[in-house]
C-alpha cells in the first residue's frame, strides 16, 4: 500500500493541474471576499451570522476545488488510458483507489486550510477597513479554518468516488460543480429541514456557518464522511467490477 500511496503522490506532484486549482482557488477567494466585504451594506455586514458566511467563502470554495480535484485524479487516468498500467502494476484495484482517496484528501485538507485560512484574515482585513465591528472569536475562526480543511478533505474522497463512477472525466466535474454551485442552492430551500443533511450544507456546518440553522460541527463532519464513504465503495465497485480499458 505503501508504493500505491508513493506513485499516487508522484502523480499528483508531477502535474500542473493541482498547481492551477490552487492558484484558482486563492484567486476566487479573494474575489469573493471583496465582492462581499467592500459590495455589502454595513448593516448587513455586523451580524454575527453574516460574518461567518462571509469568512467561510473559504471552506465552500476549498469543497468545490479539493471534490474537483479528486474526482480528476482518477477521470484523467481513465481519459488518456494510463489507468491500464495503473492496474496492471497494481492489480488489486481497490489499493488504486484507497492510495487516490488518501493523497486526494491530504492534498484537499491543505486546500481547505489555505482557503480558509486565507478568507479569514482577508474578511477581516474588509471588516476592519470599513471600520466593522468583528463580532466573531477565536474559537470560531479556529473552527472556520479546522472545518474548512476537513470538509476539503472529506470532499476530496467523494470526488475521486464520483469519478470513479461516472468515469466521463467532464460530465464528473460538470455535476460536481453543478451540485454545488445551482442545484444545492436552489432545491436547499424547498427541503426544508432535509436540506440540512446536503453534502454542502453539511461541508458549511463542519465549519461553524449557520449555527442557528445547520447541524453541530461534529455532527456535519460525521455526515459528511458517510457521504464520502458511500461514494468510495461506490467507486470502488465500479472499478472492480467494469473494465479499464
Amino acid at each position: 500500500m505503501i508504493a500505491q500511496l508513493r506513485a499516487e503522490l508522484l502523480k499528483q506532484r508531477s502535474t500542473r493541474t493541482d498547481l492551477g486549482l490552487f492558484a484558482a482557488l486563492l484567486g476566487l477567494v479573494l474575489l469573493a471576499l471583496i465582492l462581499h466585504g467592500f459590495g455589502l451594506r454595513a448593516e448587513e455586514l455586523a451580524r454575527r451570522n453574516n460574518q461567518l458566511m462571509i469568512l467561510g467563502r473559504g471552506e465552500f470554495l476549498a469543497a468545490l476545488f479539493a471534490a474537483l480535484l479528486g474526482a480528476t485524479s482518477i477521470t484523467a487516468e481513465i481519459r488518456h488510458g494510463t489507468i491500464r498500467p495503473t492496474c496492471l502494476a497494481t492489480p488489486r484495484r481497490g489499493r488504486v483507489l484507497a492510495a487516490k482517496v488518501g493523497v486526494s484528501g491530504v492534498i484537499g485538507a491543505g486546500l481547505g486550510l489555505a482557503a480558509s485560512g486565507l478568507a479569514a484574515a482577508a474578511g477581516t482585513v474588509a471588516l476592519n477597513s470599513r471600520g466593522i465591528h468583528i463580532q466573531l472569536d477565536r474559537g470560531d475562526y479556529l473552527l472556520l479554518i479546522a472545518g474548512g480543511g476537513s470538509a476539503a478533505a472529506l470532499w476530496a474522497a467523494v470526488g475521486v468516488g464520483i469519478g470513479a463512477v461516472v468515469r466521463n472525466q467532464v460530465a464528473a466535474l460538470v455535476g460536481i460543480a453543478a451540485w454545488l454551485l445551482f442545484f444545492e442552492g436552489l432545491l436547499g430551500g424547498d427541503l426544508g429541514d432535509a436540506g440540512r443533511f446536503a453534502p454542502g450544507a453539511l461541508g458549511m456546518a463542519a465549519s461553524g456557518q449557520e449555527p442557528g440553522t445547520l447541524v453541530a460541527p461534529g455532527v456535519g463532519v460525521a455526515l459528511l464522511a458517510v457521504y464520502a464513504i458511500v461514494a468510495v465503495a461506490a467507486g470502488c465497485l465500479a472499478t472492480t467490477r467494469r473494465d479499464v480499458a
